[in-house]
Formats: structure tokens, C-alpha cells, sequence
């Protein structure tokens, strides 16, 4: 059947994104879906993949692509979604016509899913937002090749929440007949060793589902991190089939943009989760499993900038629960970055990953660590309590109501802030000289006093490598 041009959204990117002969596109897909292999694991319920031109990004494609190839009977459904480039969109746009096309033939849309989704909140019917956005259009063509005949619901995201992206894709999950697909590129133009590692870093928050990107990190950050959201709440487990960047295919490495496909499927429960669940019923072996699963994710967290990220991490529910960590790193038994935070404003499993990585990189009294470095890094994760403001009349009373070894400090005047561990101690046991240095830190003279200085004190559980 020949749709009318009317009710067609006809192809707007053929011949510059990918082959406009169909006999040519064809060949194109199928070379790249060969070269990618066979998969064996369990087929996805969610793809994410990227969607530049087939020269720089097609052989990632098709890597997800390919794990498709064992379900193509049973998946009747395709959600496509991506962000959006060309039209600017107030949340989720959904197009009016009856097919989409492509130099392999027309596609027909899931014309009753798409007329319930005009009713929800945030979805908005735009086929100018459709009509030459080529982050959808490039991955039809796969789609085609690997599935035959299928329906297709096209979302385009643009100024939304990822929770209310997530409301969306709830509407249209379906069951085993319906496959999500993702289109995302990385990062963009930076220089390719920045890229490698920047995108590394990104998929590490992807592995581990979150915490959430941001739009340099990828196009496509908010269905991403919808996604992540989708993820955590159905139990899908995400797996990293292919990374690259335009400086590995056909472009040079000065400008480069990165390029991953990742799988998620349903997943088994780790032991390892069990056994942290279970605990026991002494709070010191309990508060050990806190310490073992938060170091495994610290470490996990800065090994991924470097490394494609492996299995899946041992998790557990109080990783969900808001936490505020210090993350120390030493090399060779020497301080090589130490970054924290001292506001329980996000579960632990994102706080501890941040301030990972941002002591690994960020710490501004450190050069970023280097892979070569690894081997000799050990990591201490500190867990803060809740900070609690003390009240003194002057310098003197204030030194009388700090317990050594066991309070942790913060000082704040105006804009200057500052913070020691109850760690620093062992370095500064007198607690009028561990004032001075807290104040230099902050910026402040040493010897400076003030009726606007207020100190607020904290304890800590910490854990570190052997």
C-alpha cells in the first residue's frame, strides 16, 4: 500500500544520513548488521542508540541492533524516541500522520496509542516537530531490516522533565510485543581523548542509573534519564554493547562526538544484593556491608572514567536513601583528592559516585588522576551525619564544646566556608591549631574572629580499602 502524501511523513534526511537507494541503504544496514555478530544474551526491552550519520555511527547502531535479531517475531511495537533538534517542543511531541517513510517503504504508527497519548499531560501533536528531525528518522531503517513488520510510535522530546518523560513512556510500555528505542549521540566536539573520557564517565552513570545527565553529557539526556528512572522502578538492568566516537570511524579527532549502544533488560537479582539485604542482626556487620557496597561503588565509579564499565554492582535499599559522603583518595598511602558533600541532597548511590569522580578529577589541589594511577589508589568513603549547629559565645567556648577525634567541622563567614573530617585530627590533635587551619581554609586569616562566625559539627562512619 502507498500511503497518501498527506497522511505521510515522507523521509527529510535520505541521502545525507544514510543511502537514499533503497538497494543501497539496504546493503549499507545489512553490511553493518554483520559486522556486528551474533548476540546471545537475553533480548532488551530497551535499546539506546546513537543516530548520526551511518559513516560515523552505524556499526554502533547496529551492535544494539543485533540483539534484536532472535525476538524480530515477537516485537509488533516499536516506542521511538529522541531528542529534539530542529523545532523547539514544550514537552513530548507526537506527529498527526499515519506513517513515516523511508527508502525501504512506509511505516504505519500506532495511530490508536498515539490519539490516547494526545490527552496525557505534556504531549503535544506537532508534526512540524516530526518533519525533519533526524534523530528518529535514523534508525527506521534498522528497525525495518531487523523486525519486518511492526508499528511505530515517534515521540520527540524537548522542553520536559525526565519524570514527566517517564509518565509518557509508562502509557506506551506495553508487554513483550513492544520495544523502547532511545536515539542518543554523547558528547560533542571536544578534543577525542576529553571525549573518550567524558563519555566514559557518562556511561558509567547510565550502568549504574544515574545519577541523572545533563545536555553536554548527551542529546538526548532527559528520555536517558527517564529511562534510568523506568529502569530503577521495573528492575531492568543496562548493559554496554558498543562505545565509539566520529574519531574512530570517519572523522578527525580534533572535534569528535561520541556514540554508545546499550541494552537493558530484566534482570536476576544479584546474591550479593541478598546477602546486604539480609544483613545481620549486629549493627557492626551491617554497617560493614554499608561500607563494602559503598566502597565497591566509589571505586567502580572512578575505574569506569577509564575503563568500559563491567558487571553490575552490588546494590541495596539504602543506597536510596539520602545520604552525604566525603570520598578520600590516597596513592601510595599519600592524600591524592578528597570531595564531599555536607548536605544529605541525594540518595547515596548518586552522591557517592559524584564525589568519586569529582575527587579523582575536580580536586583542585591535584592534577586529574591518570589510569597508570589506579593500581596504586586506595579509597576511603566517609558517611556524614546530619551537621548541627553549635552555639558559643566567643573562640574560647567554642573550642571547649569541640570534641577531638570526633567531631567533624564547618565553618562558614559571609562566602568563605570550609569543612574538616573528624580524620583531620590525626594530623591536627590540638583543637585551637585544627581552628587556624579550618579558617585558613576557608580563606580567613588564621587568627581571625568575628560575632558573624558560625561553626556547625558532624560525626562520620567510614570505610577504607585494605
Amino acid at each position: 500500500m502507498n500511503p497518501t502524501s498527506a497522511l505521510t511523513r515522507p523521509a527529510a534526511v535520505a541521502g545525507m544520513f544514510y543511502p537514499a537507494s533503497p538497494e543501497a541503504l539496504r546493503a549499507s544496514v545489512r553490511a553493518f548488521l554483520d559486522e556486528a555478530g551474533p548476540d546471545e544474551a537475553p533480548a532488551p526491552k530497551v535499546l539506546v542508540v546513537p543516530h548520526a550519520g551511518y559513516v560515523y555511527s552505524g556499526s554502533t547502531a547496529a551492535r544494539g541492533y543485533a540483539t534484536l535479531r532472535r525476538v524480530a517475531g515477537q516485537v509488533r511495537r516499536v516506542v521511538l524516541i529522541g531528542p529534539a533538534h530542529r523545532v523547539a517542543v514544550r514537552g513530548v511531541a507526537i506527529p498527526s500522520v499515519d506513517h513515516f517513510e523511508t527508502p525501504l517503504g512506509p511505516l504505519a504508527l500506532d495511530r490508536a496509542a498515539l490519539d490516547a497519548l494526545a490527552a496525557a499531560p505534556n504531549v503535544v501533536c506537532s508534526d512540524r516537530a516530526h518533519a525533519a528531525e533526524h534523530a528518529l528518522e535514523v534508525q527506521l531503517p534498522f528497525l525495518q531490516e531487523v523486525l519486518g513488520d511492526f508499528t511505530l510510535v515517534p515521540l520527540v522530546v524537548g522542553d520536559a522533565t525526565p519524570e514527566q518523560v517517564a509518565d509518557v513512556l509508562e502509557r506506551v510500555w506495553g508487554g513483550p510485543e513492544t520495544l523502547v528505542v532511545v536515539s542518543s549521540d554523547l558528547s560533542h566536539y571536544l578534543p577525542y581523548d576529553t571525549a573518550r573520557r567524558f563519555d566514559a564517565m557518562t556511561l558509567a552513570q547510565v550502568l549504574e542509573l544515574g545519577p541523572e545527565l545533563d545536555h553536554e553529557q548527551a542529546c538526548g539526556a532527559t528520555p536517558i534519564n527517564a529511562l534510568m528512572r523506568l529502569a530503577r522502578r521495573r528492575h531492568l538492568r543496562p548493559r554496554l554493547l558498543a562505545a565509539c566516537s566520529s574519531g574512530d570511524t570517519a572523522g578527525d579527532r580534533d572535534r569528535v562526538v561520541g556514540y554508545a549502544s546499550l541494552a537493558f533488560t530484566a534482570g536476576e537479582r544479584d546474591p550479593a544484593v541478598e546477602a546486604v539485604e539480609e544483613g545481620a542482626s549486629d549493627s557492626d556487620e551491617r554497617s560493614v556491608d554499608r561500607g563494602r557496597v559503598l566502597l565497591a561503588h566509589a571505586r567502580h565509579a572512578i575505574e569506569s572514567l577509564f575503563r568500559t564499565p563491567g558487571a553490575a554492582l552490588p546494590d541495596a535499599p539504602f543506597l536510596d536513601d539520602p545520604g552525604a559522603t566525603f570520598v578520600t583518595l590516597r596513592l601510595d598511602g599519600e592524600l591524592r583528592g578528597c570531595i564531599g558533600t555536607l548536605e544529605a541532597e541525594h540518595p547515596l548511590r548518586h552522591d557517592v559516585v559524584r564525589n568519586a569522580r569529582n575527587a579523582a578529577l575536580r580536586d583542585p589541589r591535584f592534577e586529574p588522576l591518570s589510569e597508570e594511577e589506579l593500581a596504586g589508589l586506595s579509597i576511603e568513603v566517609s558517611l556524614l551525619s546530619t551537621p548541627e549547629a553549635l552555639s558559643f559565645t566567643d573562640e574560647e567556648d567554642l573550642m571547649r564544646q569541640v570534641e577531638p577525634h570526633r567531631h567533624g567541622l564547618v565553618l562558614e563567614y559571609g562566602r568563605h566556608r570550609s569543612t574538616f573530617l573528624p580524620q583531620v585530627w590525626e594530623q591536627l590533635p590540638d583543637a585551637r591549631d585544627f581552628l587556624r587551619h579550618l579558617k585558613a581554609k576557608a580563606g580567613l586569616p588564621p587568627d581571625f574572629w568575628s560575632e558573624g562566625i558560625r561553626v556547625s559539627c558532624y560525626a562520620v562512619e567510614k570505610w577504607g580499602e585494605r
